[in-house]
């Protein structure tokens, strides 16, 4: 199978009959495999792999090249699920000739498209990188590059004001020519509205169930974050519990003597020190 492909999802409308869209993140070769064999639609390199991965509080401590290092990971286990990548902090706030630089180190590490944060403000290099004939995922709402700026991360379009200005966003984001978009931690009356009025889909996350499409964090999921999960992420297995489990067996066994066993170990030859 070849891999999806941005225009198969420009075309993914839950109201045109298609199944929802089902997105997670990846930063390593090993989640990549696993993840694209439980038959994911996309794969995200996010820059959430700051927080999940390295540690830090934000997103804004990862670089141009941090992603591009993930990217090539995630990108060796080639998977049939279509690979985007996070253009992280500062890759595309200074000029659309460096945005679309940014966005080519991507593609060649082996992303099939890019995602950026912001709505209208970003119009200038949308363009840009479009016209580099590199497709643009959006992303809306709660933008964690922009936590400063909104005080920490929290809920978006709670106002007719906000969420007014947040469609009008998503309309100028579909027009320049997006396949797709994020919306994330927004009411989901808002988030239904958006998906009711773009005509490219919606992928949802704290959006509501309304969406073209959801996507979660690979470290939320599976229970392996050290952070309190948001209110929108479901955990459907505890794999932290069961990886500090199986070392603590390990540890057990080297130090009473049973690991390794005679069948761990390499036989001497009889003529061995002869």
């Amino acid at each position: 199978m070849s891999p999806l492909s941005a225009p198969q999802i420009r075309r993914r409308k839950r109201r045109n009959g298609a199944e929802p869209l089902v997105m997670i993140t990846a930063y390593d070769e090993p989640g990549a495999r696993y993840a694209d064999a439980a038959g994911v639609d996309i794969l995200l390199v996010g820059d959430s792999v700051s927080n999940v991965v390295l540690g830090h509080t934000d997103t804004l401590h990862v670089t141009i090249e941090d992603m591009v290092h993930h990217t090539k990971a995630v990108a060796a286990a080639a998977p049939n699920a279509h690979l985007v990548a996070d253009l992280p902090w500062l890759s595309y706030h200074l000029s659309p000739r460096e945005a679309v630089i940014n966005a080519a180190q991507l593609v060649r590490a082996g992303a099939q498209s890019v995602k950026l944060e912001g709505g209208r403000n970003r119009l200038e290099v949308i363009r840009a990188i479009l016209d580099a004939e590199i497709p643009v995922m959006g992303h809306v709402g709660l933008t964690p590059q922009s936590m400063l700026a909104m005080g920490g991360f929290k809920v978006q379009a709670k106002t007719t004001d906000a969420a007014t200005r947040l469609i009008d966003d998503v309309l100028a984001l579909e027009a320049e020519g997006v396949f797709s978009l994020v919306v994330e931690g927004v009411p989901a009356e808002v988030g239904t509205r958006i998906t009711e009025a773009l005509q490219i889909p919606v992928i949802g996350i704290g959006a509501g169930p309304n969406t073209d499409g959801q996507v979660l964090v690979f470290h939320d999921l599976l229970g392996l974050s050290n952070r309190t999960p948001p209110k929108f992420v479901r955990q459907y297995a505890q794999i932290g519990q069961a990886i500090t489990d199986a070392v603590a067996a390990y540890a057990a066994d080297v130090r009473s003597g049973s690991f390794p066993a005679e069948s761990e170990t390499y036989p001497t030859p009889p003529d061995l020190f002869q």
